[in-house]
């Protein structure tokens, strides 16, 4: 009876230990569910770097080659926890988010990553990814650099000032699993969030919610077709944080499985 009672509270226990976020949804807002996500896999010890092009530099107009250096931490693998996820999540495995200027992210599976870049002055955030698209959250996982391309004007970007970039949502999720939870994460520089402090709004088809946590949600109850997803970054008195890149905007589509 002991040993029966044993293996029942395991089952409870692992299955307790899979939730993907809480039970109750933060806000609900015409339908719309924002759910806090728990905790995913931790890295603790991953760390990633940029050792050309250099912090400043000028590089030529055209393909350019950005080489980055990875540590305690697999490129390619499968996060031990996606399949306990149940969203969208890279066949590919772990990956690297590239963001020019806060334009739609680039993965990329391998250290060495080869982009067509225009003339001007560049703003790049890199940050290491698990393979369902969530951001490794600490300061060595990322890199923040600026650098020239010709002779390119500087824009007024101040690297010691708050900034927030937007990472997921991204372009199309198709069939159930993709399109019933999707993820909502954005990359925060030089501030964390508070009750008292930053925060961030969310603009969801016209909907709000304010963050005061710095961590993944899960949006659920958006039936198929597209939506508009804002993503601002707030002082403690509510206004908007002076950055080029404050207040990014995508556009997301949800499909049937059979429009693949």
């Amino acid at each position: 009876m002991k040993l029966n009672y044993l293996f029942l509270l395991l089952a409870f226990v692992a299955t307790a230990s899979v939730s993907t976020q809480n039970d109750k949804p933060l806000f609900e807002k015409n339908g719309i569910k924002i759910f806090a996500a728990t905790a995913s896999a931790s890295f603790a010890n991953a760390e990633l770097s940029l050792s050309s092009p250099t912090n400043g530099a000028t590089l030529a107009e055209g393909k350019d080659t950005f080489n980055f250096t990875v540590k305690n931490y697999s490129l390619g693998a499968q996060t031990p926890d996606a399949d306990q996820k149940m969203c969208a999540n890279s066949a590919k495995g772990q990956h690297i988010h590239f963001i020019l200027d806060n334009a739609p992210y680039v993965a990329s599976y391998n250290p060495q990553i080869v982009q067509e870049v225009k003339a001007g002055h560049h703003v790049l955030l890199s940050f290491l990814s698990r393979s369902y698209h969530e951001s490794i959250k600490h300061s060595k996982a990322y890199v923040l650099k600026e650098f020239n391309v010709g002779t390119g004007a500087k824009d007024e970007f101040n690297e010691k000032s708050a900034h927030i970039f937007f990472s997921r949502p991204k372009g199309e999720y198709i069939g159930e699993k993709e399109t019933k939870r999707v993820m909502l994460d954005f990359y925060l520089v030089n501030c964390n969030l508070s009750d008292k402090g930053h925060k961030v709004r969310a603009t969801i088809n016209g909907e709000e919610f304010t963050f005061s946590k710095w961590q993944p949600y899960f949006i659920e109850g958006l039936p198929l077709g597209n939506y508009k997803i804002k993503l601002e970054l707030l002082d403690k008195k509510g206004s908007l944080i002076n950055s080029p890149f404050n207040g990014a905007e995508r556009t997301i589509t949800l499909k049937p499985e059979t429009l693949k």
